[in-house]
């Protein structure tokens, strides 16, 4: 036999013991196993799936979510998810930007404390102000959609005099202030809208009722103290100061330190209401033909 046909019939051997091997593993060793799979697939019902169905129930729990995420949204208050040290700084920048040149404040990071439900980031805050944006800026942080509290707040007057001799009334402030935040994503909202957080006009707590400084007159207004009444004319007075300088005025108009109450031409006399610190004084001036007459 020739080494052609030998290598032929041990090709041929081969092939025939591969298949035997295969259709025994195939037919005799799977083949509960592959019923078994096949079975556990038609339990299943995996072909008879309505997709109507799915679809359905997944707009269901869409629904689901928006209205969690809505009920979360429209509390007063949340406490955000993983939050950053540097967003209180930009929300007290926020705050603080439209304030008056004479009010500051200064941030002072202190520590951060955990727990198992929340985490605290803990600041100190301080400077000068005047009394409306000292109470816009507590206000702000007390009111804000995200959750943050003050404590341990020490506040005191402060009067500061310009060159020309203005005072301002101002309050000196230190306060610490809690801005909590969670690891945890259960509550977080998506999309939230802020709270109110400008408060309504209020009565300056530290503005003294009787005050020994009293503003300088740097519109230069006519100072009824040192005036003279020279005449009156229809629905106005003519009057002059100390200076020399003359000044037409009507009902209402202001002068220095109050305004002109009253024009009365029955007695040929004009009257103020002025306010010397605090003390709040009637003053009149006759007309000059009745002082030199009398």
């Amino acid at each position: 036999m020739s080494s052609k046909v030998k290598n032929t019939v041990i090709i041929l051997i081969i092939f025939v013991a591969i298949t035997i091997v295969g259709g025994f593993f195939h037919f005799i060793l799977q083949k509960g196993k592959i019923n078994d799979r096949q079975k556990k697939i038609k339990e299943l019902n995996l072909y008879q799936l309505d997709t109507d169905a799915l679809t359905t129930q997944l707009k269901l729990q869409r629904d689901r979510v928006a209205a969690l995420d809505s009920i979360l949204a429209n509390r007063k208050y949340n406490i955000p998810y993983k939050l950053s040290q540097s967003s209180f700084y930009d929300f007290v920048n926020q705050v603080s930007f439209n304030f008056s040149p004479l009010s500051h404040v200064n941030i002072e990071y202190n520590d951060q404390e955990t727990t198992p439900d929340y985490n605290t980031y803990l600041y100190t805050l301080g400077g000068t102000a005047e009394f409306n944006d000292f109470a816009k800026l507590i206000y702000a942080i007390e009111e804000s959609k995200m959750l943050k509290k003050i404590t341990e707040m020490d506040i005191s007057n402060n009067i500061k005099v310009d060159k020309d001799g203005t005072p301002h009334y101002l309050v000196t402030y230190k306060f610490k202030a809690h801005v909590l935040f969670s690891n945890e994503n259960r509550f977080i909202v998506k999309d939230f809208k802020e709270n109110k957080i400008i408060p309504n006009p209020t009565y300056d707590i530290f503005y003294p009722l009787v005050r020994n400084e009293i503003p300088p007159n740097a519109e230069k207004l006519l100072d009824v103290q040192t005036a003279h009444l020279l005449a009156l004319i229809p629905d106005g007075a003519f009057l002059s100061d100390a200076s020399g300088s003359t000044y037409l005025l009507w009902e209402g108009d202001q002068v220095y330190l109050g305004y002109l109450t009253n024009i009365n031409y029955q007695n040929n006399e004009v009257n103020f209401v002025l306010n010397k610190g605090g003390i709040i004084e009637n003053y009149n001036l006759k007309l000059e033909k009745e002082n030199k007459s009398k």
